[in-house]
């Protein structure tokens, strides 16, 4: 993987919110515009009662820190409650998810390398998605048991 020249300044202003693919959840990609392959960073704001997928990767780490709110996550059969301003660290063969069961926004940092350029949006590989979906991606932890997937949109 070829490393970056010189440095990027990435702003507020700049960054792409988006929902993601299959849950939903509103993401803005740090990196996206820096041509990175060595590295993915994302935010992530996930509502009150809600989930992103569960998953695991090929070969990246992903290091989940917590910006706002109590952090909440699965890693294997481990529920884990994590403070605002504490991390995670996750090895790729791991299945992760990080859930919300609050009734308040909660606001995650992940960041992940090397980064699977196989899995980017508009990537031309064919990849057998089970190899980071093992398990039904959509399925919700124990503790968001009974809600209403994906979450109801919030009124202005």
């Amino acid at each position: 993987m070829k490393a970056i020249e010189g440095y990027y300044v990435i702003r507020p202003e700049d960054l792409h919110w988006r929902p993601s693919n299959l849950m939903q959840i509103p993401n803005a990609d740090y990196l996206e515009r820096s041509g990175s392959e060595n590295m993915g960073a994302r935010l992530w704001r996930l509502p009150p009662k809600s989930a992103n997928t569960l998953h695991k990767h090929i070969r990246s780490e992903e290091f989940y820190f917590v910006l706002e709110g109590t952090g909440r996550m699965r890693v294997g059969d481990q529920t884990l409650t994590v403070p605002r301003y504490g991390g995670v660290l996750v090895g790729p063969n791991e299945l992760r998810q990080v859930f919300n069961d609050t009734d308040e926004e909660m606001v995650w940092l992940i960041v992940g390398a090397p980064e699977e350029l196989e899995f980017l949006q508009g990537s031309k590989s064919n990849m057998d998605l089970s190899v980071i979906y093992p398990v039904d991606p959509k399925q919700l932890p124990d503790e968001l048991r009974g809600v209403q997937w994906p979450p109801s949109k919030r009124k202005k």
